[in-house]
């Protein structure tokens, strides 16, 4: 088939050596964003990504790449109207909350179960801060096209279902993705063979990361200290990604500047 914008990345994933094609096309997505807000293009410098920021803040995750991505003087530039934003909105939000009194009996409570902590206006609105993340959105919005771009390719390009089945299959984080996505996306006899084909391809791939694993604990019994260490070396950042998707090896993104 045609390749196009959304193809391309796709069969270069699959085309990778890698433990999930998803997490590659993420990390990719994940890159250009901080690229594109602290890099070359300096888009934190402009008005309208400043209003987005304000709105969105970033996440705990992305506030650490960004800062160990170098842009030292992009960062401040957004903090410093984020801050004052949210220190704005927090103020509002204190003013107009009284902390609730303790019941009666809450003194007599003390040997039973804890209760949920009580949510308020300011704890649900401080929550929400946490939620948002320009970062992510900004990938997110694109990686679903990728999910669509996906089960539209496995439908119609024969070559590429077979690299698919080929692979090493998903991390059970994107393999959720793809599961979801499925259910919506493919009907009849096709859907029923996909999710036959890459059940298949989890289970054998999966006994291969946890095979691999066990014999990298295995290499450290002295008995085994001559033996080959086969497939194992790198076992233990590949079982994490597996099970939690991203590369746990990887140095953090610079600036290429």
């Amino acid at each position: 088939m045609k390749e196009t914008l959304y193809t391309i990345p796709l069969n270069d994933a699959f085309l990778e050596d890698d433990e999930c094609p998803f997490c590659n096309i993420e990390r990719k997505l994940e890159r250009d964003a901080l690229d594109y807000i602290l890099g070359s293009a300096s888009a934190y410098m402009e008005t309208d990504v400043r209003a987005q920021t304000n709105k969105l803040g970033f996440c705990r995750k992305h506030y650490k790449d960004m800062f160990q991505y170098g842009n030292a003087l992009g960062n401040a530039i957004m903090l410093t109207s984020y801050f004052k934003y949210l220190n704005e909105d927090l103020k509002k939000k204190m003013t107009g909350t009284t902390p609730g009194k303790a019941g009666l009996f809450s003194r007599f409570k003390k040997n039973q179960p804890e209760e949920e902590p009580a949510e308020t206006a300011l704890s649900s609105w401080l929550r929400s801060r946490e939620k948002d993340c320009f970062v992510c959105k900004k990938f997110e919005d694109t990686y679903k096209r990728y999910i669509d771009t996906f089960f539209m390719m496995v439908r119609s390009d024969e070559d590429f279902y077979k690299r698919v089945k080929d692979s090493k299959g998903f991390c059970l984080h994107h393999f959720a993705d793809i599961t979801e996505a499925a259910e919506k996306s493919l009907s009849g006899s096709f859907k029923e063979q996909f999710f036959s084909d890459m059940f298949d391809l989890m289970k054998k791939n999966m006994d291969r990361v946890e095979e691999d694993l066990c014999w990298f604990v295995e290499k450290f019994d002295y008995r085994n200290r001559d033996a080959d260490w086969k497939n194992s070396r790198d076992a233990v950042p590949r079982a994490m990604q597996k099970i939690a998707g991203g590369y746990p090896a990887d140095d953090f993104y610079k600036s290429k500047k």
